[in-house]
């Protein structure tokens, strides 16, 4: 007869750790996503304190500093701000493919009504910016910074959106993150087409076959994630040698993630009662299975507990918060810091920026989506009235994170610091008068609805 302390009654969850009681805080606040839009704003103001300050020298300094790894003849050596944008970027760019996929497949853009709206409305937030840019820069040094403007920022317009609460209608959030996911898409490649130089085919044929390994193995059923760790590894600096900057292959490997379980409910169940059974001591042989048995049946349940969720859902679950507190703001760290100065405004540059984000943006966004409609292409929800988009567009000027990034790729250092100083004013100043417009519309969306 089965030991009664084996089947009574016991807690359905893990025994606490005194640990618990430390961590717990801090993974109810890395849980919050619009905590990683205030940890991304305190990193840029710190950056933008040291370089205006007394410190401004040893903050640039510490960020040239070279580093890299030397074997025999071969050295890699770049500047510690270069190993984060191109190395420490990459897995943002892995996540952002992540997210993609996932919205693709899973998410609101499977469904093609409702992804035609914030589709028609990225494009037009694309197009329309780059073309005031290049109106005011055609001929210009700055002329190849077209792309800056063209990125959302999705952290901050997270951020921005979770001030207002339960004031924002589903719809709304639907249609803001979609069109931010969208951005990302076109922001991916533009950096792809329109910023890659000296080609080297050998090299990005290498980086070609990494991909194709990677293909080989998911096809062949290969589960063991440090094998793919390496795979990457290798595909990532065959593609960095190629001249394609290689924050492109975390894009790649995250589209390629598998978006599906590998194992299903109902198996998992059946190995769970498997489990439940030999415990009991109600094994088929009715006898105690030997030590070999109980250790390969744990390992089933281990493996199995860890496949009923897809690689996707888990490597997003495991490195977003990595991404979004830690390397983002490391990237804003490194990046943001400019000196600030009253002649910088006067640069036309700046100016061609925020004109691009802080009204091309909305006007594209608006003007998109309202021809989208007309036609018939999309469908436009009751409750997002066109107010309300004309808000979303404007808070949709918040470029930051990928605009930094596509200004270091698009512009020499002398221009640099001019496109940095019009990315940090119009991100300010579209959230600012986006979060204005939605507390002003969405009131007067609630107030009109309760006196229907």
């Amino acid at each position: 007869m089965p030991d009664s302390k084996l089947i009574s009654p016991v807690p359905a969850h893990l025994p606490e750790q005194r640990v618990t009681r430390l961590v717990e805080p801090i993974r109810n606040f890395l849980q919050v996503e619009a905590m990683s839009g205030v940890v991304l704003l305190a990193a840029t103001v710190v950056a933008l304190f040291l370089a205006n300050s007394a410190w401004a020298e040893s903050y640039l300094t510490f960020w040239n500093t070279p580093v890299g790894v030397r074997i025999g003849s071969l050295e890699i050596a770049h500047s510690l701000r270069h190993v984060v944008n191109d190395g420490l970027m990459t897995l943002f760019f892995f996540v952002v493919g992540l997210e993609i996929k996932r919205e693709l497949l899973l998410g609101e853009l499977k469904d093609l009504r409702v992804a035609a709206l914030p589709v028609a409305a990225a494009l037009g937030g694309m197009l329309v910016p780059a073309g005031l840019y290049l109106s005011l820069q055609l001929g210009e040094p700055g002329e190849s910074g077209w792309g800056v403007v063209m990125a959302t920022d999705i952290a901050f317009v997270v951020g921005c959106l979770a001030v207002l609460g339960d004031r924002v209608p589903r719809s709304l959030r639907v249609f803001v993150l979609s069109l931010a996911i969208i951005d990302d898409i076109g922001a991916i490649l533009v950096i792809a087409i329109g910023y890659t130089a000296n080609l080297d085919l050998v090299a990005l044929g290498l980086g070609v076959f990494g991909v194709a390994s990677i293909l080989s193995l998911r096809y062949l059923g290969v589960r063991s994630i440090v094998i793919y760790y390496l795979a990457g590894i290798l595909t990532w600096l065959a593609v960095f040698a190629s001249g394609v900057h290689p924050t492109i292959v975390g894009v790649v490997l995250g589209l390629l993630t598998p978006a599906y379980a590998w194992v299903g409910s109902y198996r998992f169940q059946a190995i769970t009662h498997r489990v439940n059974v030999y415990l009991r001591g109600e094994s088929a042989a009715g006898a105690e299975a030997d030590t070999q048995d109980h250790h390969g049946l744990l390992h089933t349940v281990a493996v199995a507990a860890r496949e009923t969720l897809s690689p996707l859902e888990r490597l997003e679950t495991a490195l977003h918060p990595w991404v979004a507190f830690g390397i983002m703001p490391v990237f804003a760290f490194a990046n943001a810091g400019i000196p600030v100065t009253a002649a910088g405004f006067s640069n036309p540059l700046v100016l061609a920026v925020i004109a691009g984000l802080v009204l091309g943006k909305p006007i594209g966004i608006v003007a998109a989506s309202w021809t989208a409609v007309r036609l018939g292409i999309a469908t436009r929800p009751d409750e997002l009235r066109w107010s309300v988009i004309a808000a979303a567009g404007a808070l949709s000027g918040i470029g930051f994170t990928m605009a930094l990034f596509i200004a270091g790729l698009a512009l020499d250092e002398g221009l640099l610091t001019a496109a940095k100083l019009g990315i940090l004013v119009a991100s300010f100043v579209s959230a600012v008068i986006g979060l204005a417009l939605l507390i002003v519309f969405l009131g007067r969306g609630q107030t009109a609805t309760h006196q229907s």
